[in-house]
């Protein structure tokens, strides 16, 4: 038993029956569709595949947790989920190099970057189809802007409820709590058969969604060496990344074979995954630091937290913006929804990249808040340019630049906050930073949703908001600190 447990076992295992599905889905039920008239055969074999790939990712999960692994590998592994044949080639890499992976205990901070990961999957699953989705249901074009935002205005009640609940105890009953209502909201989308039911499920979604981040970002700023946390802030960047990358390709892709309810489904199994391992390993982790919990501390409204708070907002209004308009603009020139779902993880992967050079050099001449600057800049441009963009070259061009921005904007503003915080108000802080969040996607995509303007237009005034923002950060910066080099609590970066 212990040795069809070992998690090369099972990742092994996963890998194998996820190659083998992935073939029979595109080899025998894709012909069958398009040659035979048999549609049904990609609905079956499109569905199993799916749970398939879910349980392949949690294998995946579980052995990088537990072997701590070169994280390529991982990388390697999911990207043989997409890949034909890539599997077979990957498995004979891994069992040659068998006797260099040894099994070690669990370090939680990777345990809490998976639970980052899974509240931004859970996300950036709903960019490509929520919108269409809802018109598909009978929503007009407003109420289904509305749908969109819903998620995000009552995420931020969830934000703040979580900041207050995690200074008070911890973040681990506000995590459990996170997950296992999530993964019920995820599953109930099944049952929302009309406009207002829909509504309704997306208020519950995003409420019961918004304990889970502020928690898992205030452990892991707790839980990391002062000198580190920059870089701490990139790798949980690089989770989001991914996130990014493999969240919009899944949810475009199998909501065109399957059904969007089928998508969340496939989303709540992995929260229910990490629900059984946050029980486990993080429980004692929270019994012991119970008593030397401090008090509460109130905010103190530091420049470097007000800049973060800015940043905050104006990254998911372009998300938000992102949300809404990408999939219409996408529609508009003939494309379907996988379009969509490609270029969202186009800017996924290129964040990523940056987010690993990041997270190993860093950029130590450049201090946070001019990392700031230049990331939301290029993401004001790039929202400006994507409604300029006919065809699939330029609209890669525009999501790769995109997605450097996000790359620095991301990390730049977590470092601003924890600058501005201590432990005792970080979790409130944190609160209320993805608070702005919420409201941003909220005004990024209801917001626009009522204004009288073409998608072009909509496209424009999201880009020059964002570069009003850039602007006005730049004035509060002391002229002296715009260009030197970071230092004190974050050196090392």
């Amino acid at each position: 038993m212990r040795r069809l447990l070992h998690p090369l076992t099972l990742v092994r295992t996963a890998g194998l029956v996820d190659g083998t599905s992935l073939l029979v889905l595109l080899g025998i039920a894709m012909p069958l569709k398009y040659f035979a008239d048999m549609p049904m055969a990609v609905t079956i074999v499109g569905t199993i595949h799916g749970y398939i790939v879910i349980a392949y990712l949690l294998a995946i999960l579980y052995a990088q947790l537990r072997l701590q692994w070169h994280f390529g590998w991982s990388l390697l592994c999911l990207a043989a989920a997409f890949v034909p044949f890539l599997w077979f080639a990957a498995d004979r890499a891994i069992s040659r190099r068998r006797d260099r992976f040894e099994v070690k205990p669990v370090p939680l901070k990777w345990l809490v970057y998976a639970i980052v990961f899974f509240a931004f999957i859970d996300l950036f699953t709903q960019l490509p189809v929520m919108s269409t989705y809802a018109q598909a249901l009978g929503a007009s074009a407003a109420v289904a802007g509305f749908v969109v935002g819903m998620y995000s205005l009552t995420n931020l009640f969830g934000n703040i409820a979580s900041g207050i609940w995690t200074d008070r105890s911890g973040a681990y009953p506000v995590l459990t709590a996170g997950l296992a209502l999530t993964a019920g909201a995820l599953l109930s989308y099944s049952l929302a058969d009309t406009p207002g039911a829909l509504v309704a499920v997306r208020f519950l979604h995003g409420f019961v969604s918004g304990l889970i981040v502020p928690a898992a970002f205030t452990f892991l700023a707790n839980a990391t060496e002062r000198g580190r946390q920059g870089s701490q802030s990139a790798v949980s960047g690089t989770f989001v990344g991914i996130a990014a990358i493999t969240g919009p390709a899944y949810s475009g892709i199998m909501a065109s074979r399957t059904s969007v309810p089928f998508v969340f489904a496939t989303v709540a199994v992995l929260g229910i995954g990490l629900l059984l391992l946050t029980v486990i390993f993080l429980r004692k982790r929270n019994a012991r630091s119970a008593e030397k919990r401090q008090e509460t501390g109130r905010l103190v409204w530091k420049r470097e937290l007000v800049q973060s708070y800015a940043g905050a907002f104006f990254l998911m209004f372009s998300q938000g913006a992102l949300a809404y308009l990408l999939p219409r603009h996408v529609e508009d020139l003939g494309y379907d929804s996988r379009m969509s779902g490609m270029l969202l993880s186009l800017f996924g992967l290129i964040a990523v990249a940056v987010f690993v050079v990041q997270a190993r050099a860093g950029f130590r001449r450049l201090v946070p808040v001019m990392r700031f600057a230049a990331g939301l800049a290029m993401m004001a441009i790039s929202q400006i340019l994507l409604g300029q963009s006919g065809n699939t070259i330029a609209l890669g061009a525009v999501m790769a630049l995109y997605g450097l921005g996000f790359a620095l904007l991301f990390p730049a503003i977590n470092t601003l906050l924890i600058h501005g915080t201590t432990e005792s108000n970080r979790g409130r802080a944190y609160g209320l930073f993805y608070a702005l969040f919420s409201l941003g996607t909220v005004a990024g995509s209801s917001g626009l949703g009522l204004l009288p303007l073409p998608v072009t237009g909509l496209f424009a005034v999201t880009g020059c908001a964002m570069l009003v923002c850039v602007t006005a950060v730049l004035a509060t910066v002391p002229r002296g600190k715009m260009l030197a080099a970071e230092s004190g609590p974050d050196r090392g970066e």
